[in-house]
């Protein structure tokens, strides 16, 4: 049975961006326990989560903790702040021909097919080198899910609606991605 490591970002006394009334370590430890839910009950396997309160743990724990897992793929779950919106996808430059870039193509495009519908922009399929893409033994992906200081995103990111289509968007690319068994 394939593990998967959620990874929600932040947490503890790392607050992550904070923007119109939400504060990002709240959201993706919201979003990466629901994504684990979706997941465990509808496929084959173990989904685990680098944290499950709000607590902190270093990038490098992180990793650590996925390898040691030996986990089949690794999921870093972000909000983005700077004055964008939309959504985005990062893996570790150099690995978009390799089994890492085409589980970002599969996991992008589901998600942009749940983003889409709210008109929401695709900033892309991007390449960089964070910690916990540089330090993963496995294939890994971090997923930028819209601005926290947009007031058009924060107003979807505070929408349970909206939360649980994200949610399901991850999941089902996730599976798609790794052709998990129902």
């Amino acid at each position: 049975m394939p593990i998967i490591v959620l990874d929600p970002g932040h947490g503890g006394t790392d607050p992550g961006a904070i923007g119109n009334g939400l504060q990002e370590k709240n959201l993706t430890l919201d979003i990466g326990l629901k994504v684990q839910k979706v997941l465990e009950d509808n496929f084959v396997v173990d989904v685990r989560l680098t944290r499950e309160a709000d607590v902190y743990a270093g990038l490098s724990e992180r990793a650590d903790y996925a390898n040691g897992l030996d986990a089949a793929y690794f999921v870093s779950l972000h909000h983005n702040a700077g004055g964008g919106t939309g959504f985005e996808s990062f893996i570790y430059p150099g690995s978009a021909a390799s089994e890492t870039g085409r589980r970002q193509d599969v996991l992008h495009g589901e998600m942009m097919n749940f983003y889409s519908t709210y008109g929401l922009r695709d900033r892309g399929q991007k390449e960089a080198n964070f910690s916990v893409l540089r330090e993963t033994a496995m294939p890994a992906i971090l997923l930028e899910n819209l601005f926290i200081d947009s007031v058009n995103d924060t107003n979807l990111l505070k929408d349970p609606i909206f939360l649980t289509g994200l949610a399901n968007a991850i999941a089902a690319g996730i599976a798609k991605a790794l052709n998990l068994k129902s």
